[in-house]
């Protein structure tokens, strides 16, 4: 029997999971991972390297039904591991939280709260937490947060301008993807050397997506703010909009509270634009000219929120990609980098089709990469430390 920390890293449409062992360093390559994906809308799973099935049951139709299935199938398909430690990814910390925590009743409750600003993932993450626990209650459990990353920010960055009574209050700028981030800022060096340390735009283009800037591996600046609405357009969210367009929508076209929050998180972005699919995958696929006009509006913003946070850096030395639309989707990313070519970025076609790494031409005053991000790792190495394992 080996012992394992079990990572459970939820999504707002998928569930990423991995078991690592904790007899030796958390980098260490995991013992096995696998995902959950279209969580409600004919869910598939994967562990490790078998084929792509069903999730059987119908456990598929929600987060909380497919981690407890979870949890079981992984129990009784690796029963030589013993489970002796679980560690989470929690999207909002709010202003209690900025480094990793054992989980206790006061804690969850207090990250129950937090639900609310960020609907899409904090109730997942804490399904996740609510598996473990019914199936091994006596196993400590570690939540390791989005936001903690962007605690280095200058204050300047965190505020918006608003009252202080309500920024004292805790209304603030928190960012998220923080543990992405944090992971790629870790393997740069890698990469690029001593320009690790210089000025890098990561952009983490997911179901979910983001722009962090960092120097010298720490963040300065992000595209998202007080919830994970804000910023760059994705999946099912808008990201920024006019604050006057929702006070339009209650105001004179009668809409409520629940239904602005519905439209803005579940049914705006790639799917309110092309109105066919929130998957970057079928509308690459598609040759509707609505899908053509998200996947165009999706590249635009991205390569204008570029910008901004060139602006806040002062200039940049390297543009990143990684999560599942930066890491395998080379049409977005070439438009993308179409749109920094003014910054003195030069893609290189091949290269960028190859999946690189590395993504731009020689010459390219601007360097542009794709690194697979791994916010699993960095889990397991927060939940290793936090309980001294």
């Amino acid at each position: 029997m080996s012992d394992a920390v079990l990572v459970l890293n939820a999504g707002s449409s998928s569930i990423k999971f991995a078991l690592f062992s904790a007899e030796g360093p958390a980098d260490t390559q995991a013992l096995v991972s696998g995902l959950v994906e279209r969580i409600g809308a004919g869910a598939m799973y994967r562990f490790g390297h078998d084929p792509v099935a069903p999730v059987p049951g119908g456990h598929g139709d929600s987060h909380a039904n497919a981690m407890h299935w979870l949890v079981a199938a992984l129990m009784q398909r690796f029963d030589g591991i013993d489970i002796v430690a679980g560690g989470h990814r929690v999207v909002h910390g709010g202003a209690d939280f900025a480094a990793p925590v054992i989980v206790t009743p006061q804690v969850h409750a207090k990250l129950a709260a937090l639900a609310p600003l960020a609907p899409a993932h904090q109730p997942h993450n804490l399904a996740g937490v609510d598996a473990l626990a019914a199936a091994l209650p006596e196993v400590p459990q570690v939540a390791c947060f989005d936001t903690a990353f962007h605690r280095s920010q200058p204050r300047l960055a965190q505020l918006f301008a608003i009252p202080r009574a309500l920024t004292e209050g805790g209304v603030l700028r928190y960012g998220f993807h923080g543990l992405s981030y944090e992971y790629i800022a870790s393997v740069l060096p890698h990469y690029m050397g001593a320009r690790a340390q210089g000025r890098i735009i990561a952009a983490h283009l997911g179901h979910g997506a983001s722009m962090c800037a960092f120097e010298n591996g720490a963040s300065v600046a992000t595209s998202m703010g007080f919830t994970a609405l804000d910023g760059l357009m994705m999946g099912r969210r808008c990201g920024e909009i006019d604050p006057g367009v929702l006070l339009h929508l209650m105001r004179d076209r009668g809409m409520s509270v629940a239904e602005v929050d519905d439209l803005l998180s579940n049914r705006s972005g790639l799917l309110g634009v092309s109105g066919l699919s929130h998957d970057m995958r079928d509308l690459l696929a598609s040759p509707a000219p609505e899908a053509e006009e998200a996947v165009a509006l999706f590249c635009y913003r991205a390569a204008r929120m570029v910008g901004s946070l060139a602006a806040a850096l002062g200039g940049i030395d390297a543009l990143v990609f990684t999560a599942g639309i930066g890491e395998h989707a080379p049409r977005v990313r070439a438009r993308i980098m179409e749109g920094c070519r003014w910054l003195g970025l030069e893609p290189d076609t091949t290269a960028n089709l190859a999946g690189g790494p590395l993504l731009s031409a020689d010459g390219s005053v601007v360097a542009a990469y794709t690194i697979p991000t791994d916010e699993e790792r960095m889990i397991a190495r927060h939940t290793t430390a936090t309980l001294g394992l």
